[in-house]
């Protein structure tokens, strides 16, 4: 796609929602970083729901060892791979609290040395927690990309590269929000609502629906 051509989508995109937010319910960094572990192959929605009791009561890893596994379980049993998703919960917490003195450290290398935690989360936390620009490659951002012609590439690292090197600076913050969000609602997998997308007239995708 056209330099001017990204401008132009990423300008739109930002005219729409000028600041985009993450769907997945948490009380603080902590509680984040173990939603998006828990969203891995399942909905926000259901994240949310389950975690709803949770984090009124669990909001830091010390409160969270101290639940333990078999309560944890109890908690989240709605989401999809809940046992091993909880065993990596709680270890995460475990380690937060011997590496890290309980905090969600800054770094990717730190976060992903992490149980659970690869390098979409990572990216995810840093982006919404502490601001960092980085571009989380979700399945409706590795879709939107490659359909538009923004960032083609056969796999997500690979499209992570190439976001990160063609979008403009000064929409980097928000750019996975609002891939996320045109990928959930709009450009969505089964049949894209191209009719009402603000970006089609920029999209090279062959099988636009009218």
């Amino acid at each position: 796609m056209k330099k001017e051509n990204i401008q132009e989508m990423f300008r739109l995109l930002c005219k729409q929602n000028p600041e985009p937010k993450g769907e997945l319910n948490s009380v603080n960094t902590y509680t984040l970083l173990v939603a998006v572990i828990l969203s891995a192959q399942a909905t926000d929605a259901g994240v949310n729901k389950a975690t709803e009791k949770l984090f009124k009561i669990v909001d830091t890893p010390e409160k969270m060892v101290k639940l333990g596994l078999e309560k944890l379980k109890d908690h989240i049993k709605t989401i999809g791979l809940y046992n091993s998703k909880a065993a990596n919960v709680i270890e995460m917490s475990r380690q937060l609290i011997e590496k890290h003195g309980g905090q969600v450290p800054e770094t990717l290398d730190d976060l992903t040395a992490l149980p659970g935690v690869g390098r979409k989360t990572a990216n995810v936390v840093l982006n919404i927690a502490f601001g960092h620009p980085t571009i989380a490659v979700d399945t409706h951002v590795f879709r939107v990309s490659n359909r538009t012609g923004l960032a083609e590439g056969a796999n997500v690292e690979v499209v992570e590269k190439k976001l990160d090197k063609v979008i403009p600076a000064e929409y980097k913050r928000h750019a996975h929000h609002w891939l996320i969000l045109q990928g959930r609602y709009t450009c969505k997998a089964r049949k894209p609502e191209c009719a009402r997308c603000i970006i089609s007239k920029l999209c090279k995708y062959k099988g636009k629906t009218s």
